[in-house]
């Protein structure tokens, strides 16, 4: 592959067993894991509805499997009642004689 598969701890190469069970970047954050787990089972992570949502958890929190290693930002939905007034500089461009 093009891409480093090591894990930026030094194991090699980068498992999800590794990333789930033993990284130490990630030892903060796997209590998650261990509420559907204790020994972190990867066969109840990964094939039990109490394991994904601990699992999904652990995800978002820890930013692991992302690009960067950071969790990511939560995006937002943008409001209605959160756009300016003015409409933000964009008007609509209309007809001469038109309201």
């Amino acid at each position: 592959p093009s891409e480093n598969i090591d894990c930026p701890c030094g194991e090699h190469p980068q498992t999800r067993e590794h990333t789930l069970r033993h990284c130490p970047r990630y030892d903060r954050y796997r209590s998650a894991l261990w509420d559907a787990s204790t020994t972190v089972d990867l066969g109840v992570i990964l094939g039990t509805r109490d394991g994904i949502l601990a699992l999904a958890k652990f995800l978002r929190t820890s930013g692991a499997f992302t690009k960067t290693g950071h969790p990511r930002t939560l995006r937002t939905t943008p409001m209605w009642e959160d756009e300016p007034e003015d409409g933000g500089g964009w008007e609509e461009d209309r007809e001469e004689g038109e309201e």
